[in-house]
């Protein structure tokens, strides 16, 4: 089996790899094989996306298959191809993927890294499931809508405000990676997107929701975003006004989510 999935002949020949290489271990235990994330939403951008997969299985991981996966991915990332090092996804099982709000530890890869028993963020893991569900492609396997309950707006919402509190807020007094442009560059996007979120109960690719908050938010936050926004990577968006950004993310979902109760 081949993948064009993209219009990337590299990029699918890592997913040919990596499907070859989990159904070799996996067996009849693969459910399905799906990309999710930006290739999935439409806003994959070449010199900053990485390829986001989830592999379902019919259960649980056993130390010794997670083993085999491990050895696996290490050996696709020392490919030729720097796309076998921008590979990020996880191993979940088809109960936990339809069912549970936080699952229980399992597979996960971050690019550049290896394979470890990662168990996520209840935020992270429900906008994962959504843009799984709504967006995902298969290349392997079920349509994801048949493995994964519709995740409502207000859901959404929720999970952006989770993730607000428990990783961006902390940045306001004590924020490091801030200090690296790119990670300034990061942060205006993803604020941009939970705005988006928060208002529409919907999610959107990073892009498209820096345009809708470029046209929709107040003029001081426009510049900011433009720059976030900009192809050249020449400039980074400015640290305090980056800071501002996520503090007025923060209030403007902490007020929503008051409104509501």
């Amino acid at each position: 089996m081949t993948f064009e999935a993209t219009p990337y002949p590299e990029i699918n020949a890592v997913l040919h790899e990596l499907h070859a290489g989990a159904r070799a271990i996996l067996g009849r235990q693969l459910v399905g094989f799906y990309l999710e994330g930006s290739l999935a939403l439409g806003g994959f951008a070449p010199d900053r996306s990485d390829i986001d997969f989830v592999m379902v299985t019919d259960g649980e991981c056993s130390v010794e298959t997670f083993n085999e996966l491990k050895t696996m991915h290490e050996g696709i990332a020392n490919g030729a191809s720097k796309w076998a090092r921008e590979l990020e996804g996880s191993y979940i099982s088809r109960r936990a993927l339809r069912h549970d709000r936080q699952p229980a530890a399992h597979p996960n890869l971050e690019r550049y890294s290896s394979l470890v028993m990662v168990r996520p963020e209840t935020g992270y893991w429900i906008i994962h499931r959504h843009i799984l569900r709504e967006h995902g492609i298969a290349l392997a396997g079920p349509p994801p809508r048949t493995l994964i309950d519709p995740v409502e707006p207000d859901d959404l919402r929720a999970a952006v405000l989770g993730i607000l509190r428990e990783w961006w807020r902390p940045m306001l007094v004590d924020g490091p990676l801030l200090r690296h442009g790119g990670y300034r560059r990061y942060a205006v996007l993803t604020m941009s997107r939970m705005l988006y979120t928060m208002r529409h109960g919907a999610i959107t690719t990073k892009p498209i929701a820096a345009t809708w908050a470029e046209e929709t938010l107040d003029q001081r936050w426009v510049s900011l975003v433009r720059v976030a926004l900009a192809p050249s990577t020449d400039a980074a968006p400015d640290l305090d006004a980056t800071v501002a950004y996520i503090g007025y993310t923060c209030e403007c979902a902490e007020r929503s989510a008051s409104s509501e109760k």
